[in-house]
């Protein structure tokens, strides 16, 4: 009886550590369920979070688009009235020596080096396949197309002065620009078969020789412009001799004879510096013009960074004097047509032009840092 008694008692407990042991696994259970429930629900709440502001890039790219189209149209329609005042306005004109070389004429020089950089640039871009190939797109163009000059003999020493290399350089608005044109095997040699070699290897044209590229955004001029001026020319102040006075014969900076038409006057760099300030700041700085070889001689007390003259003086800004006859210049930047008088309306376009070019690429750089948020954010939702 008393074993029976006993068993019965071993049986009740066995029973309460079995019942008290499920209580502890339910109670661990629920926990775990409930930790998993937790996470789970921050997990979304996260997503939600995560989804809401790839929301709010993706929102703020339509607007951005919407802006650039707006300016796109705009840019568009002020180009088609300037083309328009072109079209009313040709007047054909000479340098006053019975010669007039035309944009034409230049590019026709450009061509002839055909083995040359420029001149494969130049083919490619006057090529209705293959102008707007992807490679091209930092490229502004080749110097000696960028501006233009009132007479033969400006430009014949102007081009003298730079040189052919520089006049067929090729001018890029930024370093991928420049990555783009040319490109390298792993030992760092040029690869013939990319860049603007591959395309002038498949057409036949083989560059030969070394590529100059100016990147125009380098150390521009920050001197401000010259009030309410139509070519936007840079306030240089005049020279003046010991005496104080501006030296005879003095007609003005180089960089301020280059003549911009509307589509190069419009340009702009990402930070709003246009072509004057930049490339032709960069190739002529305070360079000097006079009338005469005599006047700019006399005029050496106030000539720090070079000189020329129209009748075929040079000075070298390093102070080196270029002596002896003049060779033919191969290159030369064209005259420009008729009268240098615009409307005022014209102008005001033009400066339209400028400044919605320049809110452009201000945009597009906002939409590439949007763009790139939003693939940022798109992948860690994965």
């Amino acid at each position: 009886m008393r074993a029976k008694f006993g068993n019965l008692t071993n049986l009740k407990e066995s029973r309460a550590e079995q019942t008290e042991r499920r209580i502890v696994i339910t109670t661990q259970q629920q926990g775990f369920i409930m930790s998993q429930l937790n996470h789970t629900l921050n997990l979304n709440d996260d997503i939600r979070e995560r989804s809401k502001i790839i929301k709010q890039h993706e929102d703020n790219l339509k607007f951005l688009n919407s802006q650039s189209n707006q300016l796109a149209e705009s840019i568009f329609d002020l180009q088609v009235s300037l083309a328009k005042y072109h079209s009313n306005n040709v007047i054909t004109s000479d340098s006053g020596n019975g010669s007039f070389h035309t944009e034409e004429e230049t590019m026709e020089q450009i061509l002839k080096k055909e083995n040359s950089a420029a001149g494969v640039f130049s083919w490619l871009k006057g090529n209705a396949q293959t102008s707007s190939l992807t490679l091209t797109k930092d490229v502004v163009g080749v110097v000696a197309t960028l501006g233009k000059v009132e007479s033969d003999d400006l430009s014949r020493i102007l081009s003298e002065f730079l040189g052919l290399e520089t006049m067929l350089a090729i001018v890029c608005s930024s370093y991928e620009g420049i990555n783009a044109l040319e490109k390298y095997d792993n030992e760092g040699l040029i690869n013939c078969n990319a860049g603007l070699h591959g395309i002038g290897s498949s057409i036949g044209k083989r560059i030969n020789g070394s590529v100059v590229v100016v990147v125009i955004y380098c150390r521009p001029f920050v001197g401000g412009l010259v009030a309410d001026d139509p070519q936007k020319k840079l306030d240089l102040p005049k020279p003046r001799l010991p005496n104080g006075e501006c030296p005879s014969g003095f007609v003005d900076y180089a960089v301020n004879m280059i003549h911009l038409d509307s589509k190069h006057l419009s340009f702009v760099t990402e930070i709003g510096y246009g072509l004057r300030e930049t490339l032709f700041y960069g190739l002529f700085s305070r360079l000097q013009i006079y009338k005469t070889r005599n006047e700019m001689l006399h005029a050496l007390p106030c000539i720090h960074e070079g000189a020329l003259s129209l009748d075929g003086g040079i000075i070298k800004r390093s102070g080196m004097f270029a002596l002896g006859s003049r060779k033919d210049v191969e290159v030369k930047f064209p005259l420009i047509y008729g009268g240098s008088g615009v409307p005022p309306d014209y102008i005001e376009t033009e400066e339209a032009v400028r400044k919605l070019n320049w809110e452009t690429s201000k945009l597009s750089a906002d939409k590439h840092r949007e763009q790139q948020l939003l693939d940022y954010r798109k992948g860690n939702l994965q």
